[in-house]
């Protein structure tokens, strides 16, 4: 529990306290508005590799325990194990992508 707590304290503790670094007179809403671009192409991207990790890592942990089990079965299942692999990465890419369009 006390490590549950302190991991929990370290993801959120520097969400809270950051905005107050980048606090600043607005003088004008155009600065407003590009750092709300950039913080929104920042979270897009981060979410996305986020994500692409951990279906990554699920993906080859299931396919590797699939041929442990029975390792005649390696060719059927690496085929659509790197296919599998692949699309997950081309979803990342694309909010790459997006993350460029988005920021100003």
């Amino acid at each position: 529990m006390k490590q549950t707590a302190l991991r929990f304290a370290a993801l959120i503790g520097p969400l809270l306290f950051a905005s107050t670094a980048f606090a600043q007179d607005s003088a004008s809403n155009a600065s407003d508005e590009v750092m709300a671009k950039a913080m929104a192409a920042g979270l897009a991207i981060g979410i996305a590799a986020l994500g692409g990790a951990l279906g990554q890592g699920k993906a080859a942990a299931a396919a590797l325990e699939g041929i442990a089990r029975n390792p005649n079965a390696s060719d059927k299942l690496f085929t659509p194990m790197i296919l599998g692999l692949a699309l997950i990465e081309s979803l990342v890419i694309y909010a790459l992508f997006i993350a460029f369009v988005i920021k100003p």
